[in-house]
């Protein structure tokens, strides 16, 4: 393992410079996190139902998003409002929110079902296989999500640890589209990397990254309503 990383690792200074361009900032406005819990009720019906799948453009879990990075949430949802990323309910909703909605549901999520005190290993709890190392190696995955996959370089970039690997895959596939009105996502440097890989060697990826332990939660609904 150690070998895999100090690859990468090498690969982190060429590529920092050009994830300046990494994802859509939104206006830094400071969220609060119980106004983020009276706003979240549009969100729990995809993101607060374990095993809840989507059907659009494929069928796939819809992401965990409780524990995540607050700065990379809202950077999120300012890119499907402003039709960067496209998914007709994902802009449907973000469409429908102020820039100060984003970051109180972005400071509710980032805290939401996180266990104080709890920690991660520095780097990844296992090894990937020699195969999906070359991939991980090629996209030089870890100089922007971590040695462990959940601690990010930079906050506006997303913890990956844990996620669902179907939903993984279909973000990198959206990486790769271009041209349709309603599937994709506008991101230079990630459309670059991923339109390296095949989709089977995105699944592989994904499959790996999804089984190491990280911050990422699926908190069930009863535990999600303002209240309870």
């Amino acid at each position: 393992m150690n070998k895999f990383f100090a690859a990468v690792l090498a690969l982190t200074v060429s590529s920092v410079t050009l994830l300046a361009s990494f994802s859509a900032s939104a206006q830094e406005v400071k969220g609060d996190v119980k106004a983020g819990q009276t706003k979240a009720a549009m969100c729990i019906g995809c993101h607060g139902i374990v095993g809840y799948q989507a059907s659009f453009p494929e069928i796939y879990k819809a992401p965990k998003i409780s524990g995540q990075s607050a700065k990379y949430i809202s950077n999120s949802l300012a890119a499907y409002a402003k039709g960067e990323r496209k998914h007709p309910t994902m802009v449907g909703i973000s469409t429908s929110l102020s820039e100060q909605d984003m970051a109180d549901l972005a400071a509710y999520y980032s805290q939401h079902g996180v266990v104080a005190g709890a920690s991660l290993p520095e780097k990844a709890a296992k090894e990937p296989s020699a195969a999906v190392a070359a991939l991980l190696t090629k996209g030089a995955c870890i100089s922007c999500h971590g040695a462990n996959f959940a601690k990010p370089i930079d906050p506006s970039y997303p913890k990956i640890a844990g996620q669902h690997a179907d939903y993984l895959t279909v973000a990198l596939k959206a990486y790769k589209t271009e041209g349709n009105a309603k599937v994709g996502r506008a991101n230079g440097v990630m459309g670059g990397i991923a339109k390296q890989f095949t989709n089977a060697e995105m699944k592989a990826m994904a499959g790996y990254i999804s089984s190491l332990p990280g911050d990422l939660k699926t908190v069930p609904q009863s535990k999600f309503r303002v209240g309870n």
